[in-house]
């Protein structure tokens, strides 16, 4: 039991399950759009995702700590580092134009996380964090796969865009709930701006657009309708749910799973057609 507590615990904090979760809003975003998807380019998003987000979460912790590093983060860096191997692996098997956007959102990643704005990165420029972050993730999970297929950017992949973006914020708003106790003043999150009742609120607000975005789209079907109604329900039960004192997986597992629920609905319906 210890063990595979250990090995879940190591699944969580290595980005394992994040990783699959934006691999499946990839996988999502494909089969809304009529994509075939490439199985290069979601191993090469899995990759980057767990390379980036490690990068993001561990590199100002190791460089304080490179003579006493723990053992979960050596193996954490060590793992990183075989993750970015495959990386630069797949990069080679996809579309010169995909590493261009890709390197872009990329170099986003980086402002997110280093100082390039004097002592300031975009993660500490008050109220934006959560947007730059949905930004990354609907950028990498909607565009890569439309430029990696040939397709022209049309309306139904601005809707796409648009509908994973805010999909993505609403599944941060537990995280920033959780983080409230900790978060500096001068990040202006949106729980420290209104409160995590009016944080809730927007977050309805945003799955209520999700539901009009889905209604615009051309390409839209039953399929995809059924399956976005039923991760909305779970999603906002989850929200609303969400307080400042979580268990230790709330939001870092169930609410950032909830991507794979999708995929697994729409998968489901899909194939009951």
């Amino acid at each position: 039991m210890r063990i595979l507590k250990n090995l879940f615990a190591f699944y969580i904090a290595s980005s394992i399950h994040v990783a699959f979760a934006v691999v499946a809003l990839a996988v999502i975003s494909t089969i809304h759009l009529g994509i075939s998807p490439d199985i290069n380019l979601l191993l090469f998003i899995f990759f980057g995702t767990i390379t980036g987000y490690n990068f993001i979460k561990y590199a100002g912790v190791a460089g304080l700590h490179h003579r006493s590093l723990t053992q979960n983060l050596r193996l954490i860096q060590i793992f990183s580092f075989l993750c970015f191997v495959g990386l630069v692996n797949f990069a080679f098997r996809i579309r010169f134009e995909v590493i261009a956007v890709a390197v872009l959102l990329g170099f986003l990643t980086l402002l997110y996380a280093l100082p390039f704005f004097g002592e300031r990165n975009l993660r500490t420029i008050g109220g934006i964090k959560i947007y730059i972050i949905a930004l990354i993730w609907a950028g990498v999970t909607v565009f890569l796969p439309v430029i990696d297929s040939g397709m022209l950017v049309n309306a139904e992949v601005i809707l796409e865009f648009f509908q994973i973006f805010l999909f993505v914020l609403v599944l941060l708003i537990p995280f920033e709930i959780r983080d409230l106790k900790y978060d500096r003043a001068e990040l202006k999150t949106l729980p420290q701006n209104i409160g995590v009742r009016g944080s809730k609120l927007i977050g309805v607000i945003f799955m209520i657009l999700m539901l009009v975005v889905e209604f615009l789209k051309k390409a839209g079907t039953p399929e995809s309708l059924g399956a976005l109604g039923m991760v909305i329900v779970v999603t906002g039960f989850m929200m609303i749910e969400a307080e400042e004192e979580q268990s230790k997986y709330f939001s870092s597992f169930w609410v950032e799973g909830l991507p794979l629920l999708w995929l697994g609905i729409l998968l489901l319906l899909e194939n009951l057609v």
